[in-house]
């Protein structure tokens, strides 16, 4: 029976995201883990009656707490530029290219040494860990990118797929017609263009080539896809025991972009989105 594609666009989902997308915590303690002994360190400067010249003394005897100092202000990198009335400076913390003077001016003018000499923090570990997590929250749009395609993995999982074996990731045209001597040319523009499949599927004597997206917000990248992928399927139904599969979602994104949608929907049997995958359809595919 035909699916109704009206029907269909309403059980997109709004999210996607999962209980990884929020805060990477292994990068965050890897992060802090790296400068720990340098941070503990600083931790003598906290409260300090004189952190002018204890900071001046911890620095020459400890020149290497100077990589702390980016990320105390919540940037990172080796360098810090800044200018005012007093100059221009570019601040290197790996490389120290300035005396204990201008660092200490640095300090002050930021002000990180109230922030550790008036007991604003009791821990520079654990105010690192907190910056790195405000900071890791930046990452949100690159994980997201890769949501759906780790969603359709967990599925390929659960129907007793393998990886390397019954399926594969991130596969190129012209691996595809390597490792199974399929002729490509009617997709590959004749091996001028090298398309790259985010999954592809090998059951039996059929070859499934999967592309996976989400979309939380519209713009003219998913009406480029849409049409695309339309043209894409129509050449796939030219190729024996070649079958193209597109999972997308998201209706913030495909609302605006609906009609380019149903018209790849029109002429792509294997077009799914989330639900399809929540009610069985890979077990229905593969099998």
């Amino acid at each position: 029976m035909k699916r109704n594609f009206n029907e269909w666009l309403k059980s997109f989902k709004s999210n996607i995201c999962n209980y990884d997308y929020y805060v990477d915590f292994k990068k965050v303690y890897g992060n802090v883990e790296k400068i720990k002994i340098e941070l503990n360190i600083l931790n003598s400067l906290i409260g300090s009656k004189n952190i002018e010249s204890d900071f001046q003394k911890l620095i020459e005897d400890y020149p290497q707490v100077l990589k702390c100092i980016p990320i105390l202000l919540a940037v990172r990198g080796r360098e810090l530029y800044a200018i005012d009335g007093d100059g221009e400076y570019f601040f290197n913390f790996c490389n120290p290219n300035y005396t204990a003077k201008e660092y200490m001016m640095l300090m002050l003018k930021t002000g990180l040494f109230d922030l550790i000499a008036n007991h604003v923090i009791n821990n520079l570990v654990d105010y690192v860990t907190g910056v790195e997590v405000g900071l890791d929250s930046n990452g949100r749009k690159n994980r997201g990118g890769h949501l759906m395609e780790k969603l359709v993995e967990d599925y390929l999982i659960k129907a007793d797929l393998v990886k390397g074996e019954t399926y594969f990731k991130e596969m190129k045209l012209s691996a595809i017609e390597k490792k199974w001597g399929v002729d490509l040319s009617g997709i590959s523009n004749q091996g001028k263009a090298e398309k790259r499949f985010d999954f592809v599927v090998k059951k039996s004597k059929t070859i499934y080539a999967i592309e996976t997206n989400f979309y939380s917000v519209g713009g003219s990248k998913l009406n480029e896809t849409a049409r695309s992928y339309k043209t894409i399927a129509l050449e796939a139904k030219q190729i024996e025991d070649f079958v193209f599969v597109w999972f997308t979602d998201g209706y913030e994104g495909w609302k605006s972009a609906r009609h380019n949608l149903e018209e790849t929907f029109d002429v792509l049997d294997n077009l799914y989105c989330i639900s399809d995958l929540e009610n069985g359809v890979i077990s229905k595919l593969f099998y």
